[in-house]
């Protein structure tokens, strides 16, 4: 028997015809760039969160950068966030032509740890992106005072957090603005690249709604110079059929998270936690072993699939062999 990391042939099966309809309506209608499907999947999206704007966008990286450009981060700033995320994270950030600066994290939860986070500030730190590892979020009540204290802005990097929640509150509502991906392996994935950006703040929206579009509200009227980074209506049109079933999903990730949990008591195999403040919605459940690799093997020669995120940290990627980081800076 194999077991797969991840089924998406299956996630189709169960909801051909569905999507194909879906798919089928956009062709028919041709509204292919910016049609229908967009703007009712944004007005989804936003109360999926209980946020009051969404703005789609053609990848989770591109909401990153859309959303730290927005909130005004240049050349000369320097952007916080941690060095156990995928690439995208700081990819934006130096897309802005902003620094990185890297920050440890806390070792129960894999997310930025606010108190090393405040030792991270200098004079010209504008932002810090706190990235809601594997779906459970930071830490967030200490980051927004460290933030306020200091005239940070807050954005949520929330790649793998859909429908997570801290303190009742989804993501989406926990910062200045937060950066959605719905690249196909994710709990709401679409049949390509795809993202979102999500905000309370309606200025904020708008400006990201015209950078995401050539920086244009009328067709030939252009306001800013902004980006092509639209959602295409077709991975729109396949996202509004799969977030109806998200919330099920979720739950059904947490009831598979808890039997594990229960499984591997007394095995020696740290399983993840969850925090009191959180909700966590698995988009892995990540455990720790003495002897990854062994274990590897033997899930392997069982037909179990695994993966491992990250197998080498950014602070130790040759692309950012600049910024003069070594092995041990980020110890945890």
């Amino acid at each position: 028997m194999q077991i797969p990391f991840l089924d998406l042939k299956k996630q189709y099966k169960d909801l051909q015809n569905e999507i194909d309809t879906s798919i089928r309506g956009v062709i028919e209608r041709a509204d292919f760039i910016m049609g229908e499907d967009v703007k009712r999947f944004e007005e989804e999206f936003a109360r999926f969160c209980e946020a009051r704007y969404a703005v789609g966008t053609s990848s989770g990286t591109t909401a990153l950068h859309v959303a730290m450009a927005a909130c005004g981060i240049k050349s000369g700033d320097e952007v916080i966030t941690v060095p156990n995320t995928f690439i995208a994270t700081s990819e934006a950030i130096t897309q802005t032509g902003a620094r990185v600066v890297f920050c440890d994290i806390e070792e129960d939860t894999f997310n930025i740890d606010p108190k090393k986070m405040e030792k991270a500030i200098t004079k010209k730190t504008k932002a810090v992106i706190a990235v809601h590892l594997y779906g459970q979020p930071a830490d967030m009540d200490p980051i927004n005072a460290v933030a306020k204290k200091h005239g940070l802005i807050v954005i949520e990097d929330a790649a793998q957090a859909h429908g997570a929640e801290y303190k009742a509150l989804r993501t989406g509502n926990l910062g200045h603005v937060a950066a959605f991906s719905c690249f196909p392996g994710k709990n709401l994935g679409a049949y390509g690249d795809a993202g979102l950006v999500v905000t309370n703040d309606a200025e904020l929206a708008e400006r990201i709604r015209m950078l995401v579009n050539h920086g244009r509200k009328d067709k030939y009227l252009h306001r800013m110079e902004g980006y092509n980074y639209r959602l295409d209506t077709i991975q729109a049109a396949i996202l509004r059929v799969k977030l109806i079933y998200l919330d099920g999903w979720n739950k059904a990730r947490h009831e598979k998270a808890e039997l594990y949990d229960s499984l591997f008591k007394g095995s020696g195999v740290i399983t993840p936690i969850e925090k009191p403040y959180a909700r966590h919605v698995y988009h892995l459940y990540v455990i720790r072993v003495k002897d990854r690799e062994k274990l590897q093997k033997r899930l392997k020669d069982k037909g179990v699939a695994t993966g491992v995120h990250y197998p080498v940290p950014l602070h130790l990627q040759p692309a950012y062999s600049y910024l003069g980081y070594k092995e041990g800076d980020f110890p945890v």
